[in-house]
């Protein structure tokens, strides 16, 4: 059996593979499109394409595809063989640099916004050669970039390539200021932590709403969910821990660094921590992930579920995308360091991701939004929907010693004046862990918890990257020009500490006061996706990513149009789901039982007279009542839907959704979950939350 290290990048078309497969010049210009983002030129693109093929051919390979991530939230592919043919009706495996750098899928058949009319179908991928090729599955897989043939962005990596560009022109910009000569590049990484949950594939099979939606529509809960806390990190069934170990195996194979996993707090819940990369790496590796959990739990006869709220009132599922900046010398730019010139560095760089994230809090809350994630904010662990940082008494009491001028509570005498004096040495886990912060300081990185697990971690990273070049363009244009530089990076980080402090919030967020302290601070809360959709079409915002190159207006719009298409489109499934598990399984279910229960009465009353019938009458008109409520209420949720139909603006369809078909299917649910309390499981169509929760043994 081969080892980790044996296995690990097996599949991937990785450095040590390239090194011994390419010339030496055309090796060194890989490299350098790799880490400085320099175009490589087509003579050298043949070579490679030509190693590729060899390489792939030899692992078994017989296709290769443009892998991409359009705005599904997936990933797409189209797969073509090496073969062409040659003279005397026989074929050669062949491909070429075109091939590899050139593709050309169909732009019309998926998410667009209106970028593409239907009749316009000619739509480019571009190859990443940043993100190293893999085989899966047989297939050779080119990290690419989607667009249209008018250039807009149809896809999830361009953007964020774009963002990574923006912060690398402004960090370096900042790594100039501090003298860092030596500094080529500053890159984003991250370690995208994913939640799932694992049930027996039976059960999925005999649940309409999972199998449809991904969540379970009706269903009340068991008498044991959460409660006892003896899920979380307890000890792993032997079911998932054989589904965890092919997980780690096949991962590894295609370079994807898992490293942790464990129990999660509801039933069957469970977490698979990678270590950090770089942004579009990550974004690369958390869509295989996600991809390789759902078919790999098949094989073992269970189904992975990525809806960020499948069960109701237990746990909910995140992706914790944790964030930090590096540049090529290895150095963590949010380290605190341990002199006054790293001191200084690393509170400028804490000081733009504070004004990053209070500037653009609304388009960063609108870049986890969606159906989904909407259920999950806000509790059972999930942080509410009001952005705000935590980073922790110790880094809060210098940013606060520094505005007023202050000395830092005993730990340093003298006053701080950044660049001057020593900050306190930090120990390396300086704050506690909050988890109701949506983003939280951790010890040299920033957790996002915010979003959701089975969006694409690209969109959140495209906002925060462009947010904070945004904040860094503000401060290398201030400080480019500055005629004392220590006296003007120590009055900057006052300027940012004073203004944006609001944006930091150390205490409870479940706290139903920090509801009203947030509102008082100008805070954003916004509940749901249709109520932060708008803040697309912002000025700041547009004007935000237009400054940076990373969307014109009009993809911007695109994504508008996309994001409330997709919040309807959900919600429309999940209710034609519950009107029909209601009219053919629930409602007949429901209606065999009652009047089983009333032929028993009718049998003990011939019986005798003198035999109590109370619990079958009462039980049989408490269901009669219920069935009848149901049925109202679906007739509401169907003409709910019948009008949601007619509306043809995005934004009013949608807040139509949330308003009233929503609040249609809320009603519905409740009534339907006294039923099945009252119904016996022999009868009733579907299995129960106790069944599905704790059916993998």
């Amino acid at each position: 059996m081969n080892t980790a290290s044996e296995v690990f990048g097996s599949m991937v078309f990785n450095d040590s593979v390239m090194r011994s497969r390419l010339p030496k010049n055309v090796f060194e210009q890989v490299q350098c499109s790799i880490k400085e983002g320099r175009r490589l030129d087509s003579t050298a693109a043949y070579v490679v394409a030509n190693a590729m093929k060899d390489w792939a051919i030899e692992k078994g390979a017989t296709h290769f595809s443009h892998w991409f991530q359009p705005m599904t939230g997936f990933t797409a592919e189209k797969h073509d063989s090496f073969i062409s043919p040659v003279e005397g009706g026989r074929v050669i495996m062949e491909f070429s640099g075109k091939e590899l750098i050139h593709g050309e899928p169909d732009a019309s058949s998926l998410p667009s916004g209106g970028l593409r009319a239907t009749f316009e179908a000619r739509g480019y991928t571009a190859w990443d050669p940043t993100s190293y090729a893999f085989i899966k599955d047989k297939v050779l897989c080119i990290p690419t970039a989607f667009c249209s043939y008018g250039g807009e962005a149809l896809d999830k990596k361009t953007p964020l390539l774009r963002s990574m560009e923006a912060l690398n022109r402004q960090g370096m910009r900042i790594m100039a200021l501090f003298g860092n000569c030596n500094v080529s590049f500053v890159k984003p990484t991250v370690g995208a932590e994913q939640e799932y949950f694992l049930i027996d594939k039976k059960v999925y099979e005999q649940r309409k709403d999972l199998m449809y939606t991904g969540r379970t529509l009706f269903g009340c809960c068991p008498p044991k969910g959460q409660e006892l806390d003896d899920h979380y990190f307890g000890a792993i069934k032997p079911r998932v821990a054989a589904f965890m170990e092919e997980l780690d195996n096949e991962l590894w194979k295609l370079g994807v660094m898992a490293k942790t996993e464990h129990n999660e707090t509801a039933p069957s819940q469970h977490e698979l921590a990678p270590i950090y990369t770089t942004t579009n790496i990550a974004a690369d590796h958390n869509q295989l992930t996600m991809e390789l959990m759902q078919k790999i739990a098949r094989k073992h006869h269970m189904v992975c579920l990525l809806h960020e709220k499948p069960f109701a009132l237990l746990n909910g599922s995140g992706k914790h995308n944790n964030w930090s900046l590096i540049t090529n010398t290895g150095v963590n730019l949010f380290e605190p360091g341990e002199t006054p010139h790293e001191n200084a560095q690393f509170l400028l760089f804490l000081c733009a991701v504070i004004q990053a994230v209070d500037d653009y809090q609304d388009i960063l809350r609108l870049s986890v939004a969606s159906a989904g994630n909407d259920l999950r904010l806000g509790a059972d662990e999930a942080p509410p929907a009001i952005i705000s940082m935590y980073i922790g008494d110790e880094l809060y009491g210098i940013l606060n010693a520094i505005e007023h001028d202050e000395p830092y509570g005993g730990r340093e005498k003298e006053l701080i004046k950044v660049g001057v004096h020593v900050l306190p040495k930090f120990p390396k886990d300086s704050t506690d862990r909050n988890r109701t912060s949506p983003f939280a300081f951790t010890g040299n990185k920033f957790e996002f918890r915010m979003l959701g697990s089975s969006a694409s971690i690209s969109g959140v990273n495209v906002v925060l990257n462009t947010a904070v070049a945004e904040s860094l363009r503000q401060y290398a244009d201030r400080l480019e020009n500055a005629e004392n530089f220590e006296d003007e990076i120590h009055l900057l980080i006052k300027d940012v500490i004073k203004k944006h402090k609001r944006i930091i919030f150390n205490g409870n967020g479940y706290d139903k006061a920090w509801v009203k302290e947030a509102r008082h601070r100008g805070l954003c809360n916004f509940p749901s996706t249709p109520d932060c959709a708008p803040c697309y079409l912002d000025k700041k915002n547009i004007e935000l990513f237009a400054r940076h190159r990373i969307y014109s207006e009009n993809e911007i719009r695109a994504r508008y149009i996309i994001k409330l298409e997709n919040y309807c489109k959900v919600l429309r499934i999940e209710a034609l789901t519950m009107l029909q598990m209601l009219k053919k399984d629930i409602l007949p279910s429901a209606s065999q039982y009652s009047g089983k229960i009333s032929e028993n009465a009718v049998m003990k009353r011939q019986l005798s007279s003198d035999i109590n019938i109370d619990y079958e009458l009462q039980l049989s008109q408490k269901l009669s009542l219920l069935m009848s409520t149901a049925m109202e209420q679906a007739e509401d949720l169907q003409a709910a839907v019948s009008d949601g139909d007619k509306i043809e603006q995005e934004l009013e369809k949608a807040r139509f959704y949330k308003e009233k078909v929503i609040s249609s299917m809320s009603q519905l649910r409740s009534t339907v979950d006294k039923m099945e309390e009252n119904v016996s499981s022999e009868f009733w169509p579907y299995p129960g939350y106790g069944d599905i929760l704790f059916s993998v043994n």
